[in-house]
């Protein structure tokens, strides 16, 4: 997973940032067919999923992150239920691509927060505010000693591969580490 310094490089923060623009784009376009309490509710929570992100991001802990991610997840969801009753009204026909369009994005967003949150629960590093110099050692012996183990089973891999299928070496291999 590669490594961002700026949320601003985060594709899930530029496909969110995406999101915001195109939704205050279309209450625009369609300001003479919604309230303008439904016009504000959609610019409100689209643009909260991008800033959500960034916040997060900017706080320096895993957890803190986590609990900004659901926030901007949640802000997605709301976005995509505010297009789906858009979608249904009839003063609205004309935009339904562009509604359709700014639906799947949402949800896209959602989708790459939701992976991205499983993959911090899943982490070790509890985020910058607690790096030193003593666990971001730990943490790289960490990854390498992970990329060597990786880079080790494809070498066996790649031996085991010219041996027959009924072999012992290749069938143990096969048992651990799935099919060659």
């Amino acid at each position: 997973m590669p490594t961002y310094k700026r949320f601003e490089d985060l594709p899930v923060w530029q496909d969110a940032i995406r999101l915001a623009e195109g939704c205050e784009d279309f209450i625009i376009a369609a300001k003479n067919h919604i309230t303008w309490s439904k016009r504000d509710q959609i610019d409100r929570c689209s643009l909260s999923v991008s800033n959500n992100i960034a916040e997060g991001f900017e706080r320096g802990t895993t957890n803190e992150l986590l609990a900004f991610l659901y926030i901007a997840r949640g802000s997605a969801g709301e976005t995509r239920s505010m297009l789906c009753y858009f979608e249904r009204r009839p003063a609205l026909k004309d935009f339904k691509s562009e509604i359709s369009n700014f639906k799947f994005l949402a949800e896209s967003c959602s989708r790459q927060i939701r992976a991205w949150a499983d993959a911090l629960q899943n982490s070790d590093i509890k985020g910058q505010r607690h790096l030193n110099d003593h666990s971001r050692e730990q943490w790289g012996k960490k990854n390498k000693r992970e990329q060597s183990e990786a880079d080790w089973t494809e070498t066996q891999r790649k031996i085991l591969r010219d041996l027959p299928p009924g072999n012992p070496a290749r069938a143990a291999f096969e048992r651990l580490h799935g099919p060659i």
